[in-house]
């Protein structure tokens, strides 16, 4: 599988990993073929993305497209963020591998679902406070939770490939990274990063 020079750079270094304690807005989106599950928190000041995390539970694939739907939407208008579709994400990275192309539409999914929360609790303050895909609104559910409940691919997040289980550390068996398993949400991440790219924490030692 081969990934431009721009998935490798975004889902290496992702951009806005993390979340918004004081997020006005928070879309959720998962794929229960994959298993790739996408939230977004944004905070909304005047009528402009003033700032935007996600959380990312997925292939390499899918935190190159959050991390690049983030940049593309951070400091635009509501609408301006509402137009980004999966086919503006695909060219702004590149290119992404058919099998891969569902990503993109995820990533463009949940940001306009947080956008769609943002305003639904504008118009009333006791909306939920997360809006999801499948019409279920959650008002405490951890996304860690959730994607705990839907992993099962326990491939490399950077190639996809195999997932050796050496004692000392599992590294992948396509792309040799090497590779541990993040405390807070139990998914392979590279070893080498301080937080975790899938949802941002920090990684011990």
């Amino acid at each position: 599988m081969i990934y431009s020079d721009k998935v490798m750079d975004h889902f290496s270094n992702p951009r806005n990993v993390g979340t918004l304690p004081d997020a006005n807005g928070v879309g959720q989106v998962g794929n229960p073929v994959c298993g790739d599950m996408m939230t977004f928190y944004i905070k909304v000041q005047g009528d402009k993305l003033s700032d935007i995390k996600f959380q990312t539970f997925g292939c390499g694939a899918a935190i190159a497209v959050s991390s690049m739907v983030s940049e593309m939407a951070l400091g635009k208008t509501l609408d301006e963020a509402m137009a980004i579709t999966n086919e503006k994400v695909a060219d702004e990275l590149g290119g992404l591998p058919k099998n891969k192309m569902h990503c993109s539409n995820l990533g463009a999914d949940a940001l306009h679902l947080a956008i769609k929360n943002f305003r639904a609790r504008a118009a009333d303050p006791s909306a939920p406070t997360v809006t999801t895909d499948g019409g279920a609104d959650h008002h405490d559910e951890e996304p860690e939770a959730e994607a705990a409940e839907a992993k099962g691919d326990d491939g490399c997040p950077y190639c996809d490939g195999p997932v050796g289980s050496e004692e000392k550390a599992p590294s992948c068996q396509t792309c040799g990274l090497e590779l541990v398993e993040c405390a807070a949400c139990g998914l392979y991440t590279d070893k080498s990063k301080a937080a975790c790219t899938h949802c941002g924490a920090a990684l011990a030692g």
